[in-house]
Protein backbone atom coordinates (compact mmCIF):
# COMPACT_ATOMS: atom_id res chain seq x y z
CA UNK A 1 0.00 0.00 0.00
CA UNK A 2 0.89 3.88 -0.90
CA UNK A 3 1.88 6.19 1.91
CA UNK A 4 2.99 5.63 5.61
CA UNK A 5 3.05 2.09 7.11
CA UNK A 6 5.00 0.55 9.57
CA UNK A 7 7.06 -2.42 9.52
CA UNK A 8 5.88 -5.51 10.97
CA UNK A 9 8.24 -5.23 14.22
CA UNK A 10 7.21 -1.33 14.43
CA UNK A 11 3.35 -2.35 14.92
CA UNK A 12 4.35 -4.48 17.18
CA UNK A 13 6.17 -2.30 19.52
CA UNK A 14 3.79 -0.04 18.81
CA UNK A 15 0.98 -2.55 20.21
CA UNK A 16 3.17 -3.36 23.19
CA UNK A 17 3.59 0.57 24.32
CA UNK A 18 -0.32 1.64 23.18
CA UNK A 19 -1.51 -2.35 25.42
CA UNK A 20 0.98 -1.82 28.08
CA UNK A 21 -0.07 2.07 28.86
CA UNK A 22 -3.61 1.49 28.62
CA UNK A 23 -3.54 -1.30 31.03
CA UNK A 24 -1.34 0.58 33.33
CA UNK A 25 -3.92 3.41 33.28
CA UNK A 26 -6.73 1.38 33.75
CA UNK A 27 -4.57 -0.48 36.77
CA UNK A 28 -3.56 3.06 38.19
CA UNK A 29 -7.24 5.22 37.79
CA UNK A 30 -9.64 2.66 36.09
CA UNK A 31 -12.54 2.07 38.35
CA UNK A 32 -13.34 -1.86 38.62
CA UNK A 33 -16.23 -1.49 36.08
CA UNK A 34 -13.68 -0.10 33.54
CA UNK A 35 -10.83 -2.80 34.43
CA UNK A 36 -14.40 -5.16 33.96
CA UNK A 37 -15.31 -4.03 30.83
CA UNK A 38 -11.59 -3.60 29.38
CA UNK A 39 -10.95 -7.38 30.57
CA UNK A 40 -13.92 -8.72 28.62
CA UNK A 41 -13.27 -6.63 25.51
CA UNK A 42 -9.36 -7.95 25.19
CA UNK A 43 -10.85 -11.41 25.34
CA UNK A 44 -13.54 -11.03 22.34
CA UNK A 45 -10.24 -9.65 20.52
CA UNK A 46 -8.33 -13.02 21.21
CA UNK A 47 -11.56 -14.48 20.57
CA UNK A 48 -11.94 -13.05 17.00
CA UNK A 49 -8.46 -13.30 16.16
CA UNK A 50 -8.56 -16.77 17.04
CA UNK A 51 -11.76 -17.04 14.87
CA UNK A 52 -10.21 -14.55 11.94
CA UNK A 53 -7.40 -17.42 11.75
CA UNK A 54 -9.29 -20.18 11.70
CA UNK A 55 -12.16 -19.04 9.20
CA UNK A 56 -10.16 -15.87 7.38
CA UNK A 57 -6.96 -17.47 6.59
CA UNK A 58 -8.93 -21.32 5.07
CA UNK A 59 -12.21 -20.25 4.26
CA UNK A 60 -13.97 -22.76 6.49
CA UNK A 61 -17.32 -21.36 8.08
CA UNK A 62 -17.11 -22.50 11.37
CA UNK A 63 -19.77 -21.53 14.09
CA UNK A 64 -18.57 -23.57 16.80
CA UNK A 65 -15.88 -21.20 19.09
CA UNK A 66 -18.61 -21.20 21.44
CA UNK A 67 -18.46 -24.90 21.93
CA UNK A 68 -15.01 -24.98 22.81
CA UNK A 69 -14.90 -22.07 24.93
CA UNK A 70 -17.20 -23.78 27.16
CA UNK A 71 -15.28 -26.82 27.28
CA UNK A 72 -12.34 -25.13 27.78
CA UNK A 73 -14.17 -22.94 30.50
CA UNK A 74 -15.53 -26.23 32.36
CA UNK A 75 -12.32 -27.74 32.43
CA UNK A 76 -10.39 -24.66 33.85
CA UNK A 77 -12.89 -24.17 36.81
CA UNK A 78 -12.28 -27.82 37.80
CA UNK A 79 -8.87 -26.93 38.32
CA UNK A 80 -9.40 -23.80 40.23
CA UNK A 81 -12.24 -24.13 42.07
CA UNK A 82 -12.13 -24.07 45.63
CA UNK A 83 -11.05 -27.29 47.10
CA UNK A 84 -13.32 -27.04 50.21
CA UNK A 85 -16.52 -26.31 47.86
CA UNK A 86 -16.06 -28.78 45.67
CA UNK A 87 -17.75 -31.90 47.12
CA UNK A 88 -20.88 -29.68 47.38
CA UNK A 89 -20.42 -27.88 43.39
CA UNK A 90 -19.32 -31.46 41.83
CA UNK A 91 -20.61 -34.40 43.72
CA UNK A 92 -19.76 -36.42 41.30
CA UNK A 93 -16.08 -34.97 40.58
CA UNK A 94 -13.35 -37.90 40.80
CA UNK A 95 -11.82 -37.70 44.40
CA UNK A 96 -8.25 -37.38 42.64
CA UNK A 97 -9.50 -33.95 41.52
CA UNK A 98 -11.14 -33.08 44.72
CA UNK A 99 -8.05 -31.50 46.55
CA UNK A 100 -6.67 -30.20 43.50
CA UNK A 101 -6.76 -25.69 43.48
CA UNK A 102 -4.10 -24.61 40.80
CA UNK A 103 -3.36 -21.27 39.12
CA UNK A 104 -5.91 -19.72 36.58
CA UNK A 105 -2.59 -20.11 33.55
CA UNK A 106 -2.15 -23.46 34.55
CA UNK A 107 -5.80 -24.61 34.14
CA UNK A 108 -6.33 -22.50 31.75
CA UNK A 109 -3.64 -23.79 29.55
CA UNK A 110 -5.45 -27.41 30.41
CA UNK A 111 -8.59 -26.16 29.43
CA UNK A 112 -6.92 -25.27 26.47
CA UNK A 113 -5.84 -28.68 25.52
CA UNK A 114 -9.42 -29.94 25.88
CA UNK A 115 -10.54 -27.31 24.02
CA UNK A 116 -7.88 -28.33 21.24
CA UNK A 117 -7.99 -32.38 21.18
CA UNK A 118 -12.03 -32.06 21.34
CA UNK A 119 -11.53 -29.78 18.25
CA UNK A 120 -9.30 -32.06 16.36
CA UNK A 121 -11.58 -35.18 17.01
CA UNK A 122 -14.65 -33.17 15.79
CA UNK A 123 -12.71 -31.72 12.71
CA UNK A 124 -11.61 -35.23 11.61
CA UNK A 125 -15.53 -35.37 10.84
CA UNK A 126 -17.26 -32.08 10.47
CA UNK A 127 -14.08 -30.84 8.18
CA UNK A 128 -15.54 -33.10 5.02
CA UNK A 129 -18.54 -30.87 5.06
CA UNK A 130 -18.10 -27.40 2.94
CA UNK A 131 -19.87 -23.69 3.43
CA UNK A 132 -23.27 -23.56 5.00
CA UNK A 133 -23.23 -27.86 5.68
CA UNK A 134 -19.92 -27.24 7.77
CA UNK A 135 -22.26 -23.95 9.42
CA UNK A 136 -25.12 -26.09 10.10
CA UNK A 137 -22.99 -28.69 12.17
CA UNK A 138 -20.54 -26.51 14.07
CA UNK A 139 -23.91 -24.87 15.53
CA UNK A 140 -25.21 -28.03 16.30
CA UNK A 141 -22.00 -28.85 18.23
CA UNK A 142 -22.76 -25.49 20.33
CA UNK A 143 -26.66 -27.13 21.39
CA UNK A 144 -24.52 -30.87 22.09
CA UNK A 145 -22.29 -29.15 24.36
CA UNK A 146 -24.31 -26.91 25.93
CA UNK A 147 -26.89 -30.15 25.85
CA UNK A 148 -23.87 -32.33 27.85
CA UNK A 149 -22.94 -29.45 30.13
CA UNK A 150 -26.62 -29.23 30.91
CA UNK A 151 -27.43 -32.70 32.30
CA UNK A 152 -23.71 -33.40 33.83
CA UNK A 153 -25.17 -31.78 37.00
CA UNK A 154 -22.58 -33.70 39.28
CA UNK A 155 -19.54 -31.75 37.91
CA UNK A 156 -21.44 -29.01 36.17
CA UNK A 157 -24.70 -27.89 38.77
CA UNK A 158 -26.46 -27.81 35.50
CA UNK A 159 -28.33 -24.82 35.01
CA UNK A 160 -28.12 -23.44 38.40
CA UNK A 161 -24.76 -22.47 36.90
CA UNK A 162 -21.02 -22.81 39.20
CA UNK A 163 -20.95 -19.53 41.62
CA UNK A 164 -17.70 -18.36 43.45
CA UNK A 165 -15.16 -19.03 40.69
CA UNK A 166 -12.14 -17.13 41.93
CA UNK A 167 -11.56 -13.62 40.07
CA UNK A 168 -7.93 -14.60 38.91
CA UNK A 169 -7.87 -13.38 35.44
CA UNK A 170 -6.80 -9.79 36.13
CA UNK A 171 -6.56 -6.96 33.23
CA UNK A 172 -2.59 -7.56 32.87
CA UNK A 173 -2.93 -11.54 32.55
CA UNK A 174 -5.84 -11.45 30.05
CA UNK A 175 -3.63 -8.24 28.18
CA UNK A 176 -0.65 -10.38 28.05
CA UNK A 177 -2.81 -13.27 26.75
CA UNK A 178 -4.42 -11.94 23.67
CA UNK A 179 -1.21 -9.79 22.93
CA UNK A 180 0.62 -13.46 22.51
CA UNK A 181 -2.38 -14.70 20.30
CA UNK A 182 -2.08 -11.44 18.23
CA UNK A 183 1.44 -11.97 17.59
CA UNK A 184 1.20 -16.31 17.15
CA UNK A 185 -1.76 -15.52 14.56
CA UNK A 186 0.27 -12.89 12.87
CA UNK A 187 3.62 -14.40 12.52
CA UNK A 188 1.43 -17.56 10.95
CA UNK A 189 -0.73 -15.33 8.67
CA UNK A 190 3.16 -13.95 7.18
CA UNK A 191 4.30 -17.50 7.36
CA UNK A 192 4.45 -20.40 4.38
CA UNK A 193 2.13 -22.01 6.38
CA UNK A 194 -0.50 -18.75 6.55
CA UNK A 195 0.44 -18.64 2.73
CA UNK A 196 -1.01 -21.96 1.94
CA UNK A 197 -3.64 -21.65 4.27
CA UNK A 198 -4.60 -18.30 1.45
CA UNK A 199 -4.43 -20.90 -1.32
CA UNK A 200 -6.61 -23.17 0.03
CA UNK A 201 -9.36 -20.41 0.74
CA UNK A 202 -8.88 -18.60 -2.48
CA UNK A 203 -9.08 -21.71 -4.91
CA UNK A 204 -8.47 -25.61 -2.86
CA UNK A 205 -8.26 -27.11 -5.92
CA UNK A 206 -5.19 -25.24 -7.48
CA UNK A 207 -3.71 -25.64 -3.92
CA UNK A 208 -4.39 -29.45 -3.98
CA UNK A 209 -2.53 -29.01 -7.52
CA UNK A 210 0.58 -27.52 -6.05
CA UNK A 211 0.31 -30.25 -3.45
CA UNK A 212 -1.10 -28.40 -0.61
CA UNK A 213 -2.40 -31.46 1.56
CA UNK A 214 -5.82 -28.65 2.14
CA UNK A 215 -7.53 -30.81 4.27
CA UNK A 216 -4.37 -30.96 6.93
CA UNK A 217 -3.99 -27.70 6.85
CA UNK A 218 -8.19 -26.87 7.26
CA UNK A 219 -7.60 -29.36 10.38
CA UNK A 220 -4.49 -27.00 12.07
CA UNK A 221 -6.75 -24.21 11.81
CA UNK A 222 -9.63 -25.57 13.04
CA UNK A 223 -7.67 -27.39 16.11
CA UNK A 224 -5.65 -24.57 17.10
CA UNK A 225 -8.57 -22.46 16.70
CA UNK A 226 -10.56 -24.20 19.05
CA UNK A 227 -7.22 -24.28 21.36
CA UNK A 228 -7.65 -20.78 21.37
CA UNK A 229 -11.17 -20.58 21.92
CA UNK A 230 -10.49 -22.69 24.62
CA UNK A 231 -7.90 -20.69 26.56
CA UNK A 232 -10.54 -17.71 26.08
CA UNK A 233 -13.13 -19.46 27.83
CA UNK A 234 -11.34 -20.64 30.28
CA UNK A 235 -10.27 -16.74 31.53
CA UNK A 236 -13.89 -15.96 30.93
CA UNK A 237 -15.98 -16.95 33.92
CA UNK A 238 -12.60 -16.06 36.33
CA UNK A 239 -13.46 -12.31 35.17
CA UNK A 240 -17.01 -12.34 36.21
CA UNK A 241 -16.84 -15.24 39.09
CA UNK A 242 -19.65 -17.13 37.21
CA UNK A 243 -19.97 -20.34 35.02
CA UNK A 244 -23.72 -21.94 33.53
CA UNK A 245 -24.14 -24.27 29.97
CA UNK A 246 -25.53 -20.91 28.26
CA UNK A 247 -22.80 -18.92 29.41
CA UNK A 248 -21.65 -19.43 25.56
CA UNK A 249 -24.14 -19.74 23.46
CA UNK A 250 -25.72 -18.55 19.37
CA UNK A 251 -25.57 -15.06 20.67
CA UNK A 252 -21.61 -15.36 21.04
CA UNK A 253 -21.14 -17.35 17.94
CA UNK A 254 -23.10 -14.05 16.29
CA UNK A 255 -20.93 -11.98 17.80
CA UNK A 256 -18.06 -12.81 16.63
CA UNK A 257 -18.74 -14.31 13.15
CA UNK A 258 -20.23 -10.78 12.86
CA UNK A 259 -16.68 -9.35 14.01
CA UNK A 260 -14.23 -10.86 11.41
CA UNK A 261 -17.40 -9.90 8.61
CA UNK A 262 -17.52 -6.54 9.71
CA UNK A 263 -13.50 -6.32 10.00
CA UNK A 264 -12.76 -8.70 7.14
CA UNK A 265 -12.30 -12.10 6.72
CA UNK A 266 -8.29 -12.26 7.08
CA UNK A 267 -7.37 -9.33 8.73
CA UNK A 268 -6.61 -9.66 11.88
CA UNK A 269 -6.59 -5.52 12.48
CA UNK A 270 -9.95 -5.87 11.21
CA UNK A 271 -10.84 -8.31 14.01
CA UNK A 272 -9.06 -6.16 16.36
CA UNK A 273 -10.90 -3.27 15.63
CA UNK A 274 -14.18 -4.77 14.62
CA UNK A 275 -14.04 -6.60 18.85
CA UNK A 276 -13.49 -3.57 20.22
CA UNK A 277 -15.92 -1.51 18.80
CA UNK A 278 -19.00 -4.13 19.19
CA UNK A 279 -17.72 -5.01 22.41
CA UNK A 280 -17.28 -0.91 23.90
CA UNK A 281 -20.61 0.08 21.65
CA UNK A 282 -22.76 -3.09 22.56
CA UNK A 283 -21.71 -1.72 26.32
CA UNK A 284 -22.65 1.69 25.34
CA UNK A 285 -25.93 0.88 24.50
CA UNK A 286 -26.98 -0.78 27.69
CA UNK A 287 -28.40 1.75 30.10
CA UNK A 288 -30.21 2.75 26.61
CA UNK A 289 -31.95 -0.89 26.45
CA UNK A 290 -32.56 -0.45 30.71
CA UNK A 291 -34.29 3.11 30.37
CA UNK A 292 -36.30 2.52 27.29
CA UNK A 293 -37.16 -1.32 27.94
CA UNK A 294 -35.63 -2.12 24.87
CA UNK A 295 -33.58 -5.58 25.34
CA UNK A 296 -32.02 -6.68 22.79
CA UNK A 297 -31.33 -3.73 21.11
CA UNK A 298 -27.56 -4.01 20.91
CA UNK A 299 -27.98 -7.51 19.31
CA UNK A 300 -30.52 -5.25 16.31
CA UNK A 301 -27.38 -2.77 16.66
CA UNK A 302 -24.87 -5.65 15.63
CA UNK A 303 -26.91 -7.13 12.84
CA UNK A 304 -27.53 -3.60 11.58
CA UNK A 305 -24.23 -2.96 11.28
CA UNK A 306 -23.01 -6.13 9.51
CA UNK A 307 -25.60 -5.91 6.60
CA UNK A 308 -24.50 -2.00 6.16
CA UNK A 309 -20.88 -3.50 6.31
CA UNK A 310 -21.84 -6.42 4.00
CA UNK A 311 -23.82 -3.84 1.44
CA UNK A 312 -21.02 -1.36 1.11
CA UNK A 313 -17.82 -3.72 1.57
CA UNK A 314 -18.87 -7.19 1.09
CA UNK A 315 -15.03 -8.15 2.09
CA UNK A 316 -15.84 -6.01 5.47
CA UNK A 317 -13.54 -2.75 5.82
CA UNK A 318 -9.74 -4.12 5.29
CA UNK A 319 -10.59 -7.66 4.01
CA UNK A 320 -7.75 -9.29 3.63
CA UNK A 321 -5.21 -6.32 4.39
CA UNK A 322 -3.73 -5.30 7.20
CA UNK A 323 -3.87 -1.44 7.17
CA UNK A 324 -0.52 0.63 7.93
CA UNK A 325 1.58 -2.56 8.22
CA UNK A 326 4.33 -3.59 5.36
CA UNK A 327 4.20 -6.77 4.15
CA UNK A 328 7.56 -7.89 5.00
Amino acid sequence: MTGFALSQRQALLLLLLVTGVAVGLLEGFGSGYLRTLAALSLINVLLAVSLTMTNGFTGLFSLGHPAFMTIGAYVAVIFTYPAGRKSFAMPDLPEIFGSIEWPLPLAALIGALAAGLAGRLIGLTVLRLRTHYLAVATLGLIIVVQTLALNLDGFTRGGRGLTGIPRDATLPLIAVCTVVVIVLCWRLKHASIGRAMMAVRENEMAARCFGIDAFRLKLFAFTLGAAIAGFGGALLPHVVSVMSPKSFGLIMAFNLIAIIVVGGQGSIIGAIVAALAISLGSEALRPLEETLGLYGMTQVAVAAALIVVLLWRPKGLFGLDEPGVRTE
